[in-house]
């Protein structure tokens, strides 16, 4: 690779942030040394001397922003690491950069992970405990008062955790681009999953077959993200920039390159990314991050390619590309179609959603209800049931944008809500900024 850069026309901050001293265990995918050889590869690189591109330093979240977004059982400050709240202080940093006007895009690369952690957290799924990108997009929405906000799941693995948190906010529009569901953790993520009854068509999934290459990717982004972009008219763009869609993931099975991650980040144009997963440390991450970095930054990544990169590997079968144009299609129906649900549902006054989340790591599942308290003005509120080992939680919650009347029924459904043996009785309400518990 040539060690001469230009100037960066586009003023980029990064947050590296490897947490050495945070592991699931020593030989698991998402380990220490993870993001050592990104390091490496970034000051080899000279990246560190490049103008217009900056390196902050992260920061520790506070708990207030973790109970903005996530109903902790028992508690944020039992469940969380150190190494958590730099994670998703990371990501607030890189907000507070694009935000503030220190640079016009910024990059969290980050560990650990967060985009499987849902609303209710009981522990470690999915090698995630808290959302960081759910943090982050609630903390510009609160100190920065932006409303419109897309999130861009590019992962291997379904998005789960932030389709779950946003499922029901029309005013954050969630696309997450994956393998399979059938073929792949968790298990989830399909056409059908479109949004709460208050924000049906707001969540796009497009499940995609194994060994999806360039050619598939491509696709996807010019017939489906940037047309529902330009439609939604998002005030900022994130981008949870999973990077294990590469072909030398050792958890997936997809045929994803370096310089395919570098043109769809071109592309989509995204101001903050967040780092998500990509275990291949030494064959993929150096490679995958050079290119993000240099595509958001508006430099020449051209020569940013994988000792092995070979174009006619990449080569996809023409029925998988007839295959991806249908769920192209369909993804976009689904989009054109929105809001039926809500016109559907709003004279039954709530809907229930119940499901059964499983924590991998340790191997137990909770049982959860959703009720949507549906409002003609406004999303509603949300109550939420939810079933651990032996803990439970029955909490209500009021997103930034709910109207005043839901606001009040909320924290009147809260205050006579009687404390139950083992059960945290949550309040979590965006609006005044409130966790409360008894």
């Amino acid at each position: 690779m040539s060690s001469y850069m230009p100037r960066a026309p586009h003023k980029t901050a990064l947050i590296l942030f490897p947490a050495f001293d945070w592991c699931i265990r020593h030989d698991h995918p998402e380990r220490e040394e993870r993001l050592l050889y990104t390091r490496d590869q970034l000051l080899e690189e000279g990246l560190e001397d490049v103008e217009n591109i900056v390196f902050f330093n992260p920061e520790l979240a506070a708990y207030a922003d973790i109970n903005r977004v996530h109903l902790c059982v028992p508690s944020a400050e039992k469940l969380l690491t150190e190494s958590h709240l730099i994670s998703a202080g990371g990501t607030l940093r890189a907000a507070r950069a694009v935000m503030e006007k220190e640079a016009e895009k910024a990059f969290a690369i980050v560990r650990p992970p967060g985009h499987h952690a849902m609303q209710t957290v009981f522990g470690d799924r999915g090698f995630c405990v808290v959302n960081i990108e759910a943090i982050m997009t609630e903390y510009i929405r609160r100190y920065y008062g932006v409303r419109k906000i897309a999130i861009v799941d590019t992962d291997c693995h379904h998005g789960d955790g932030t389709q779950d948190i946003f499922y029901n906010d029309p005013d954050t529009l969630f696309i997450s681009l994956h393998q399979d569901g059938r073929t792949l953790y968790p298990g989830s993520g399909f056409l059908h999953e479109s949004g709460g009854p208050s924000a049906d068509g707001y969540t796009i999934n497009i499940p995609l077959p194994p060994n999806t290459g360039e050619e598939g990717f491509d696709m996807v982004m010019d017939r489906v993200v940037m047309p529902v972009l330009e439609e939604f008219q998002p005030e900022l763009i994130i981008n949870s920039a999973g990077q294990d869609n590469h072909y030398s993931d050792p958890i997936t099975s997809m045929n994803f390159t370096a310089q395919g991650y570098a043109r769809l980040n071109r592309q989509l144009n995204p101001d903050i990314c967040v780092l998500e997963g990509g275990y291949s440390i030494e064959g993929a991450l150096p490679y995958t991050n050079l290119g993000i970095i240099l595509a958001m930054a508006g430099m020449d990544y051209s020569h940013v390619k994988e000792p092995d990169y070979d174009p006619e590997r990449f080569l996809q079968p023409p029925e998988m590309t007839r295959y991806i144009e249908a769920v192209c299609g369909k993804a976009r129906e689904i989009f054109a179609l929105r809001h039926k649900k809500k016109d559907a549902h709003l004279n039954k006054g709530t809907v229930a959603a119940q499901k059964q989340i499983f924590y991998d790591t340790t191997g137990f599942h909770v049982q959860e209800t959703k009720i949507y308290h549906l409002c003609p003005e406004c999303p509603g509120f949300t109550e939420i049931k939810a079933t651990g080992l032996k803990s439970h939680i029955h909490a209500f919650t009021v997103p930034f944008n709910a109207c005043p009347r839901c606001h009040k029924l909320a924290k009147d459904s809260f205050i006579v809500t009687k404390p139950v043996p083992q059960t945290v009785i949550a309040l979590q309400d965006r609006i005044e900024d409130i966790y409360e518990t008894k």
